[in-house]
């Protein structure tokens, strides 16, 4: 019987002759000659080091890294997808994919539960944030990292996984079955009323439906309020699927509008994309919030709000992602993403940031930026993508903050909190008091939590100054007493930084008690975004004077 290597080569060796045989038809032609002899040389190279290497190669690896790398020469979309990571791939577009529903994260040894989805196996099963996986069907977890876990945690809908876990608080084992089932995690997980007639809607990715969810969500905002305005939120939107884009914007644009143009090097594979269906509305005042993470299908519908001069668009500049990506499947249950096209929004414009050459990406000069019109004359531009009408300055997070996030202490000490804590009355009395801020600052005084603060970078490049330009005994006294006035400073920033400290603090809290609901709600509490959308829907005046 042959074995798998020599089948393969066989089968190469017949797809080089049939490349061999269309160049000799085409002799004119010398792109199929390259195509045909460079298929050939792999080929003899893969042969040679499977008969002649000196240890055993494992085929599948050794051409699924020739693979990665020949598609690395690209673009970064144009990825090999292989028959194991086709569930990840269904995730991306549909939303949906097998398992218990929940996120996980690495803490020490172990992978923990991060944060369960409402409604999904792991919720029922009463599984909790801060619950340490100890082993998954009688197999130890211990050093699993994420990824190996969750495959071993996702399956077929209907089928059993045992998990044993570890409960903060308490000295027993769990042991929980749990059935797995189709975890749908909601394009649209949040909408409501903010406040003086103001509803908000969020999309998370543009999945299977986000044009229905979205127009479901509208439809319920007008019927059951006096709706004066929306926020409808694409920030952190990395895109999804171009005709979720299309049924999107149809809720807020009209029929028959051209969202979307696409241009390819194969001919037929351009083209145009309209709305086909009625609007939900086209009167009330819209703002639409994006930012860095706004990507792809995010920019085609700011865009085209941006182009026919639907609504304002408040926030950050959006990521640059021109580019439409097709599937093919290429055999044995395996598929390739490439990029096929790039597509040009109402206006006329690429929203395409950079390019690409060898797979090295280059930023578009701001010279070689062309203007365009919106429909009611206002001038945009291509190459960068979408910038909003109105830039809102980023929040910035204290050093301090990002350490206590980075050793996962704000997560830990909610999970002991909630030990004590186990439910509130409602959603408003969901906050931390300042008696709660002084547990946890002794809560944090045996952890550590170092980070180098800027001043702190200095003192160490001065010190390197000082070691060869004066005795060693002055530069110590010197250097020693700056490090301690430092040190001392950097002991108050936990009091320094307590109100943004404070809002994370909240919004880990409203997760643990309204899982993703809460996150977002308590989100919108701090949210500088949010506080500019309200003020410009108040203001009807500057609202239109920002649209003509």
């Amino acid at each position: 019987m042959k074995s798998k290597s020599a089948l393969f080569l066989k089968f190469s060796g017949v797809l080089v002759a049939a490349f061999i045989l269309i160049s000799a038809t085409k002799s004119t032609d010398n792109r199929f000659f390259e195509i045909a002899k460079n298929l050939e040389i792999f080929t003899n190279v893969f042969k040679e080091l499977n008969t002649h290497y000196v240890d055993e190669i494992e085929p599948g690896k050794l051409v699924r890294t020739g693979l990665d790398a020949m598609l690395a020469s690209l673009d970064p979309y144009t990825n090999y997808i292989s028959e194991s990571e086709i569930e990840g791939y269904r995730f991306m577009t549909t939303g949906k994919y097998g398992g218990i529903g929940s996120l996980i994260r690495t803490s020490g040894d172990y992978v923990i539960i991060a944060e369960p989805y409402e409604g999904f196996p792991a919720h029922k099963a009463g599984l909790k944030a801060g619950d340490i996986i100890l082993s998954v069907d009688g197999k130890s977890a211990k050093g699993k990292r994420t990824d190996e876990l969750s495959d071993v945690l996702k399956g077929t809908p209907g089928t059993s996984v045992e998990v044993e876990i570890q409960r903060p608080g308490t000295d027993k084992t769990l042991d929980i079955e749990l059935e797995r089932a189709e975890v749908k995690v909601p394009n649209v997980p949040y909408y409501g009323m903010l406040e003086d007639g103001i509803g908000y809607i969020t999309l998370t990715t543009f999945t299977e439906n986000a044009g229905k969810n979205v127009e479901e969500a509208l439809v319920e905002l007008k019927k059951k309020n006096d709706l004066k305005g929306v926020i409808f939120d694409l920030r952190g939107n990395g895109g999804g699927l171009l005709r979720e884009a299309i049924n999107v914007s149809n809720v807020f644009v009209n029929k028959n509008e051209t969202i979307v143009t696409t241009k390819s090097k194969v001919a037929e594979w351009d083209k145009s994309y309209k709305t086909l269906n009625s609007p939900v509305d086209l009167e009330i005042p819209l703002v639409v919030m994006i930012n860095g993470g706004s990507a792809s299908a995010s920019e085609i519908v700011s865009g085209a709000i941006q182009d026919f001069d639907r609504g304002v668009l408040v926030g950050s500049r959006t990521y640059g992602k021109g580019l439409v990506q097709n599937t093919r499947d290429v055999g044995y249950n395996s598929k390739i993403k490439l990029t096929i096209s790039k597509y040009y929004i109402p206006s006329g414009r690429c929203i395409q940031g950079v390019n690409y050459a060898d797979g090295e990406a280059k930023t578009i000069d701001d010279s070689l930026k062309v203007a365009f019109k919106t429909r009611s004359g206002r001038t945009v531009y291509d190459g960068g993508g979408v910038a909003p009408d109105i830039e809102v300055e980023k929040k910035s997070y204290p050093l301090v903050l990002r350490s206590l996030i980075g050793e996962n202490l704000i997560f830990d000490y909610l999970t002991q909190y909630m030990l004590t804590h186990p439910s509130v009355e409602n959603f408003e009395a969901v906050g931390f008091t300042d008696e709660d801020y002084a547990s946890f600052k002794a809560y944090l005084s045996d952890k550590s939590y170092s980070y180098e603060t800027a001043s702190e970078k200095s003192l160490a490049k001065l010190e390197a100054v000082l070691e060869k330009d004066f005795e060693s005994g002055f530069q110590s006294e010197l250097v020693e007493s700056l490090r301690a006035n430092l040190k001392k400073e950097k002991s108050l920033d936990i009091d320094k930084h307590k109100s943004i400290i404070m809002d994370e603090l909240n919004l880990e809290l409203a997760t643990r008690y309204y899982y993703q609901t809460g996150k977002i709600r308590m989100s919108l509490k701090q949210d500088a975004d949010v506080s500019t959308a309200i003020d410009i829907l108040k203001d009807k005046t500057r609202y239109d004077k920002l649209l003509k």
